[in-house]
């Protein structure tokens, strides 16, 4: 019964090195407005490849997998990657404490957005990459590690390389 009300974009959980095989479905419509008042909507993020990371302060998958966050958002600073961190139900106070001291991409709080509900984040973290054309290139439930996050960007068609492509191209003679 839950999988029925669910969002389309919810159910369209792809493993990443599938995601480029399927139909891209758009992403639902969103409005965010990050900590440092910087505003995002379907029709400001076209042309850019979007990782929304839904997380919270006290889930431990999410503290390690910040920094591998951190660590991409950085290596595409100025480039046609935007990171949107959506912390799931905490204080203000509480994700101004954390997200300053260790986040440099753009944190959304759930009072300043519907991604939350739109994307069902009830388990963390989750991954959603949305494509330049606006559309749900997949999702990832769950951490999986860089190399994961990598395969999740490339579906939506940036150019990163993965550890797979790294390892073929040194194969190469």
């Amino acid at each position: 019964m839950l999988l029925l009300m669910l969002s389309p974009a919810a159910r369209n959980q792809v493993p990443a090195s599938r995601a480029r095989a399927t139909k891209k479905e758009p992403a639902p419509r969103f409005n965010a407005t990050a900590t440092n008042g910087e505003k995002f909507s379907n029709i400001s993020i076209k042309g850019k490849v979007v990782l929304l990371e839904f997380w919270t302060t006290w889930c431990a998958y999410c503290a390690v997998e910040a920094p591998l966050v951190e660590k991409i958002n950085r290596e595409f600073t100025g480039k046609d990657l935007i990171v949107l961190a959506v912390n799931v139900g905490e204080s203000k106070k509480t994700v101004k404490n954390i997200s300053t001291a260790s986040r440099n991409c753009k944190v959304v709080l759930t009072d300043d957005t519907n991604l939350a509900a739109m994307y069902a984040a009830t388990v963390y973290p989750i991954y959603v990459a949305i494509d330049r054309d606006g559309n749900i290139a997949g999702t990832q439930r769950g951490a999986g590690g860089e190399e994961a996050l990598r395969e999740l960007l490339a579906s939506a068609d940036l150019d990163i390389k993965t550890e797979s492509e790294t390892d073929a191209a040194s194969a190469t003679p």
